[in-house]
């Protein structure tokens, strides 16, 4: 039984020895490996890998995949217009020099990260202010980013990174401008609004004007017609009239008393003193009754 302990206990051992002489370098990453507190070597290739035991040896892995760093606050540049802008802007970087890298940064990410934004941010405002706002916004954003760039890649490599991208996310007025810029905006949509409603408002008017002229016109055309249809019912109304009362005398005093009447007694409060033989009441008394009317009468 001691020796099959010793056995098993010796191959635990040796498992133990050689899982500490074994790595695994992912194809994302880097390998660096240490002896005694000093960069020994730097493995790039993927794969099963092998070293020294601790303590003479240990590994420290490094992401080489492509990094972003964000603006970390925004500050107004100046333009050459002595105009105040915020930039957000963006970096892509990634690890090219393991060795530069860890020397310069160690092996935190956010070591490099906090050296080299105000770097980043330096870049843009040494670009930022030898322009004006329309070309920081529009005409030469793109140099902009380009020069940043430029000027980002030589001192990336004392950091033992390489810059693959600039971009610039977002550029604004800084907040008082902003507001600045807002109201007179606003002022300008109303001064428009204002001009539309005036042109509404006399359209209008004119549109009213045409309507009520092309009332009075049709209204005028109607009476004149009505008039003349009036007028005309009229005449012949007169002619038939006229023609009754040359055949009958005696009817046409008798209707003339009778329209006398219609006019005198319209009214119920009409009152009239009058001597019942006078004359005005002769058609009452019979005495114009026409010949047919007598007749029947009799």
């Amino acid at each position: 039984m001691n020796r099959i302990g010793i056995f098993v206990a010796g191959v635990l051992v040796a498992l133990m020895l050689a899982a500490s002489t074994l790595f695994v370098v992912d194809q994302r990453q880097v390998a660096v490996v240490y002896a005694l507190g000093e960069i020994k070597e730097v493995v790039t290739e993927p794969g099963l890998k092998f070293k020294m035991p601790p303590p003479f040896q240990n590994v420290v892995f490094l992401d080489k995949r492509v990094q972003t760093l964000d603006s970390p606050e925004t500050r107004p540049i100046f333009t050459a217009e002595k105009k105040s802008l915020v930039i957000d802007w963006l970096v892509k970087w990634r690890i090219t020099e393991p060795r530069q890298f860890i020397r310069n940064n160690g092996t935190d990410i956010r070591n490099l990260e906090s050296r080299l934004a105000p770097v980043v941010q330096a870049a843009f405002n040494e670009e930022i202010t030898k322009r004006t706002v329309r070309g920081v916004l529009a005409t030469e954003r793109e140099r902009v980013m380009n020069d940043v760039k430029s000027r980002l890649s030589d001192e990336a490599k004392g950091f033992g990174i390489e810059i693959v991208d600039v971009r610039i996310k977002r550029v604004d007025f800084v907040a008082d401008i902003t507001d600045s810029v807002y109201r007179r905006m606003e002022s300008e949509r109303k001064q428009v609004a204002n001009e539309l409603r005036s042109q509404g408002a006399a359209e209008g008017e004119k549109i009213r004007a045409d309507a009520d002229r092309q009332r009075e016109i049709i209204l005028a055309e109607a009476y004149r017609d009505a008039q003349k249809i009036k007028g005309e019912g009229d005449a012949k109304a007169s002619a038939l009239y006229a023609e009754a009362f040359g055949r009958d005398a005696q009817f046409a005093r008798f209707y003339r008393s009778l329209e006398a009447y219609r006019a005198s007694f319209r009214s119920k409060s009409d009152v009239m003193v009058l001597d019942p033989n006078s004359e005005f009441f002769r058609a009452m008394r019979g005495g114009d009754a026409p010949a047919a009317a007598a007749g029947k009468g009799r």
